[in-house]
């Protein structure tokens, strides 16, 4: 698979071994473009390096990197599913060889209902119904402003705050739908 999307990365104690979570484009149906998600685990039988060959380790992977991939073709029935890496290639920014064209943008005001910056994700919405709730990914190109619109970090939101995200328009069909958040603003 070429051109994936780093999400979210999370490795043993080791260091060595871990998960890595990608997204990546599909086309649909009436020329619709779908994001879908895939968990690759990364055994230390799985080999991971840069575009000119040389070995990169798992802990230097982070969410917004693009990546190629060899993986397993069995995919168990899991959201999302799951695989074992075979053969990882770390792409460094601004090379990607095929980048995708620039997502268009949309705008919702929401409460946030949820925050993990371990995950790098936060979720706004109805708190009690999980279907009117939407999952932003944080990058490390994400904007996230207080109220007098100087930069802060996600650990710094909370749930119950009122914000305005800028974001992808494409999403996920999870439950909740998730998307890339390119600006925060608490209100």
């Amino acid at each position: 698979m070429r051109n994936a999307l780093v999400e979210e990365v999370n490795t043993d104690s080791g260091r060595r071994t871990g998960t890595i979570l990608i997204s990546y484009a599909v086309r649909g149906q009436n020329n619709m473009t779908y994001i879908e998600l895939l968990r690759l685990n990364v055994t230390s039988n799985t080999l991971i390096r840069n575009q000119i060959g040389l070995p990169v380790s798992l802990h230097e992977i982070r969410p917004g990197m693009w990546l190629d991939v060899d993986f397993s073709p069995f995919l168990p029935n899991s959201r999302p599913p799951q695989t074992n890496a075979f053969q990882i290639v770390v792409l460094r920014r601004g090379q990607n060889p095929q980048p995708p064209a620039p997502p268009s943008r949309l705008t919702r005001t929401d409460r946030i209902v949820h925050v993990d910056p371990r995950h790098h994700v936060f979720l706004v919405g109805d708190p009690r119904d999980i279907s009117k709730q939407m999952r932003f990914t944080v990058t490390n190109e994400t904007v996230i402003l207080d109220r007098n619109g100087r930069p802060i970090p996600l650990q710094a939101l909370r749930a119950g705050q009122l914000v305005e995200v800028t974001h992808a328009d494409f999403q996920t069909m999870s439950i909740p739908p998730q998307t890339v958040a390119f600006r925060v603003q608490v209100l």
